[in-house]
């Protein structure tokens, strides 16, 4: 009998952490099949709120850990490329675990208080510098806010729901401050006319010296394109160019020459120093401007951890390549008179790439997303490009290799 009620008592945990996670995922799933009903999203993510304060400690265990695989799975498609799929189990019992660890701390101490100040405190932190989970998002497409004080709303809301025994009404009035109509804010287009290829190159070819001259002329084919639509700048993906560009003397004067006629911005590599970044070049009237990414993506560009542990992952798993270096600080480019802030992948949804904006209204965002294609990783990304271009008010034009191109406005 003993036996029984504890057999029934885990899969109690287990269902609720479950139906926790699914709840707390829904909305990216419900993104990626183009399903975006502001009321559904609404009720759904009040719910995912409510069950991580009410579940027990165990069920939140079971909740982080799979909230991390349904938000984090597509990190191991990249695997492929590397030749160590057979580390995709690995990689998915870690994600877990960081995110079970991290929703279990919720409940350390068993009190609602405690609960919500670390859920809220959450929000502020980034497990190994990795910040795509953010709670705050599970609003972007629905009738609260994603504004941290909406979020305290919500959360004070349901701390009076589940403490007050009568008049459990009254606990609604704090969400109605929570709840966000469009601001009628409108910012206008640039006055460049912007060429925005869409490039579809799959990860296998997109670094086969076979393959680059085809993948050269498609570029220069893209930036004629362009010229002939009289149109006055053209964007090509991140790392577009698969080779350090500024030691390649024959594509910079091409692209010199054709920047006479219209502005090019294109993603390659940029080596200084025996340093490698990972660069956007802004070519305009025979001219050259370097940007250099600021922020690196954890595991893929750079290793978070100590210098002896990166050397040695670089060491096995990575033939010995070294990370990426990365500048101090964003760049803008001056396009016809007007600032584009830049920006590279995963740079763009941080808070870092927007920091001394000033006056600017524009960003211009490239990335190669064929690294994790097919997968929900533009899903993802399409929603934090949402969330950032409404924090920070900015019109964000996303030029991708292998997902869809958006323009993003507040």
């Amino acid at each position: 009998m003993f036996l029984l009620k504890r057999d029934y008592s885990n899969k109690n945990f287990i269902i609720k952490g479950l139906i926790s996670s699914i709840l707390l995922s829904s909305f990216i799933y419900l993104s990626y099949f183009n399903i975006e009903i502001k009321i559904l999203n609404t009720i759904l993510a009040l719910l995912a709120i409510y069950f991580l304060l009410i579940i027990p400690k165990k069920a939140l265990l079971i909740s982080g850990f799979f909230t991390g695989i349904l938000w984090c799975w597509w990190m191991a498609v990249s695997l492929q490329y590397y030749d160590l799929v057979y580390l995709t189990p690995v990689i998915l019992i870690c994600i877990g675990t960081v995110f079970g660890i991290i929703f279990y701390f919720f409940a350390l101490f068993d009190r609602l208080t405690f609960r919500i100040l670390t859920i809220f405190a959450f929000t502020f932190f980034a497990p190994f510098g990795f910040n795509w989970m953010k709670f705050e998002l599970l609003f972007i497409d629905s009738y609260i806010g994603i504004d941290k004080l909406s979020f305290i709303f919500v959360l004070v809301s349901f701390y009076f729901i589940i403490k007050l025994k009568r008049f459990k009404i009254l606990g609604i009035i704090p969400l109605l401050f929570a709840l966000s109509f469009p601001k009628g804010q409108y910012i206008q287009n640039p006055n460049a006319k912007i060429y925005m290829p869409q490039m579809n190159v799959n990860q296998d070819l997109r670094w086969d010296k076979q393959y680059r001259s085809t993948l050269e002329q498609q570029n220069f084919d893209e930036i004629n394109n362009a010229i002939n639509q009289q149109k006055d700048l053209v964007v090509l993906p991140e790392t577009a160019f698969t080779s350090a560009l500024n030691r390649n003397d024959n594509l910079l004067q091409k692209l010199k020459e054709l920047s006479f006629k219209i502005d090019i911005i294109t993603g390659a590599l940029y080596i200084e120093d025996n340093q490698i970044y990972n660069a956007s070049y802004h070519f305009t009237k025979g001219q050259i401007q370097i940007a250099k990414k600021v922020v690196l993506v954890p595991f893929g560009e750079e290793i978070p951890f100590p210098k002896f542990l990166v050397d040695l992952i670089n060491k096995v798993f990575y033939n010995g390549a070294q990370d990426y270096s990365k500048a101090s600080e964003p760049t803008d480019f001056v396009i016809k008179g007007e600032k584009f802030r830049n920006a590279i992948c995963y740079e763009a949804t941080t808070d870092k790439i927007f920091e001394n904006l000033g006056n600017t209204e524009y960003m211009v965002a490239i990335s190669n997303n064929a690294w994790f294609t097919p997968s929900i990783e533009p899903t993802l990304q399409h929603l934090l490009l949402k969330y950032y271009s409404k924090k920070y008010d900015v019109n964000i034009y996303h030029i991708a290799n292998g997902s869809s191109n958006r323009i993003y406005r507040p």
